[in-house]
């Protein structure tokens, strides 16, 4: 969709996801950590004072995602417990898909 590889590969983009994914300070890995562990989305969300950016982004890009025709299993996991589905349900669903190539050019 016209991104750069120069923008992910950068220290922003790249920094940015590495600290997303592993510091407890953001707060995307809060809200994911706190998911993680039974509490509810919607109680999460009321009570939150900053935002998670991956909470509002996720059911965006998961219905881009069906416009496109892309699978993206992950993106709809987080939106399905978002909508109040267990972590533990969708970690064995994702767990439970048939194995397949993940690259386009490789199918």
């Amino acid at each position: 969709m016209g991104a750069e590889t120069e923008t992910l590969a950068g220290l922003c983009g790249l920094g940015d996801l590495v600290l997303t994914c592993s510091s407890t300070s953001s707060r995307n890995f809060s809200l994911g950590k706190a998911l993680g562990e039974g509490q509810s989305a919607q109680a999460l969300m009321t009570d939150r004072l900053t935002v998670a950016e991956g909470a509002h982004t996720a059911p965006v890009l998961n219905q881009l995602a069906e416009k496109l025709d892309v699978t993206m299993p992950i993106v709809e996991g987080v939106n399905m417990i978002l909508d109040g589905a267990s972590a533990s349900d969708v970690v064995t669903k994702l767990l439970s898909r048939p194995l397949r190539a993940e690259r386009g050019d490789a199918e």
